[in-house]
């Protein structure tokens, strides 16, 4: 734990496009691993080149195409899968092989049908035999969240011989509580030997949506790298979300902890890739949804038009966003009408202000939102009737 520089590594090419309907052609994976390296990510996992031709050829050209962050190519713990992604990492500037195997009881006993020993020995010549190819390997140790950490460490402790320079601890089925997988994170740090050579990293899934709380805490007791997603896509409720791992980090200072991201482009790459993947981004979605910085609450809405800090922890500007919305509709109060009057070059007077508010109240029952053309036309009816009356 010497170092608090925070690594991202980012699955959104490989993890991410395995949500079904969202695949990506070349040129598109291309699009977005350029956007990745200029938004700052430290590790491109570009996709598992044994998976297909199309995959391999992806992972080729994106490894022609950026030259800073390291690229990964994801391999089971077979020769053929280690060989071929090897060759499909071969134009990299900093190449890096991903590979792994179930350590779970479940995994050993029912996709393997292995014991524990053999697990240990398959883990132990894949990490040698991607080390033949390249100098920095990755090691996973599958569904790492359900196996007892006892014997993790003995798998961990073992390829950390062999050669592993990282170490992949994932929360496959996103099963843990925070506390669980930070100790667990904790008991690799204080029981493996060698391990301070390595870095530990975490790599959790959302199905009991604790991802990004799961990495955190991941963080928090040794892991130095998070595997995470633009927009959190990826397998079923998905993986962690990028945004909200680097937000975090970057609003809670005092933890000590920084990344080397360019907070600025994380709504512009969400948007990015929500568009390429077609893939919408639900809008109560944290830092980059369509409500993050949204208010219609009229309560929300005056202290936010006082003072933005009093409801909004985060300045829409550090993400991309232009600025904050005040969203007219039933619960609106009349700061908030008098705002959005303003916007749209309506200076209304206390008088005006009061009348346009019980006409605008009339339109609101009726519409879920009232957009600037309605204004436009409250505040018309409202000045005529004053005229008659």
């Amino acid at each position: 734990m010497s170092s608090n520089r925070i690594y991202i590594f980012d699955t959104t090419l490989r993890d991410g496009e395995q949500v079904p309907g969202c695949k990506l052609n070349t040129d598109q994976k291309i699009e977005l691993a350029l956007a990745l390296e200029k938004l700052g990510v430290d590790v491109i996992e570009a996709g598992f080149p044994i998976s297909s031709p199309g995959d391999f050829a992806s992972v080729e050209a994106v490894c022609k195409a950026v030259k800073d962050p390291v690229v990964c190519g994801l391999s089971r713990s077979v020769e053929k899968d280690i060989k071929t992604a090897a060759e499909a990492l071969k134009y990299a500037k900093r190449p890096r092989i991903h590979t792994g195997i179930g350590t779970s009881d479940s995994h050993i006993l029912h996709k393997f049908k292995a014991t524990r020993e053999e697990i240990i020995e398959r883990a132990v010549a894949a990490v040698k035999y991607a080390k033949s190819f390249v100098e920095d390997v990755e090691f996973y140790a599958e569904d790492a969240g359900r196996t007892d950490n006892e014997y993790l460490a003995r798998v961990i402790e073992a390829v950390v011989a062999a050669g592993a320079t990282v170490l992949n601890i994932p929360d496959t089925t996103g099963y843990c509580l925070p506390e669980e997988y930070g100790l667990k994170i904790k008991y690799l740090y204080e029981n493996v030997k060698g391990i301070h050579k390595c870095t530990l990293s975490t790599h959790c899934h959302n199905d009991l949506g604790l991802a990004t709380a799961n990495s955190i805490a991941g963080v928090q007791n040794g892991a130095r790298q998070v595997e995470c997603t633009i927009n959190g896509i990826g397998e079923r409720a998905g993986n962690t979300s990028l945004e909200e791992v680097v937000m975090i980090l970057r609003q809670h200072p005092y933890l000590g902890f920084t990344t080397g991201i360019n907070t600025k482009l994380l709504n512009p790459t969400s948007q990015l890739v929500s568009d390429r993947m077609g893939m919408p981004v639900q809008p109560n979605k944290a830092i980059v949804g369509a409500n993050a910085f949204a208010h219609s609450s009229g309560i929300h809405q005056d202290g936010v038009i006082k003072q933005r800090e009093t409801y909004e922890i985060i300045d829409p500007l550090e993400v991309g966003v232009d600025q904050s919305k005040i969203v007219l509709t039933a619960r609106s109060g009349r700061a908030a009408l008098a705002y959005r009057a303003k916007e749209i070059g309506q200076n209304l007077t206390k008088d005006e202000l009061d009348r346009t508010y019980l006409k605008f109240l009339e339109w609101a029952d009726r519409k879920k939102e009232i957009d600037d053309t309605d204004l436009e036309g409250i505040i018309a009816e409202a000045r005529e009737l004053a005229t008659v009356l």
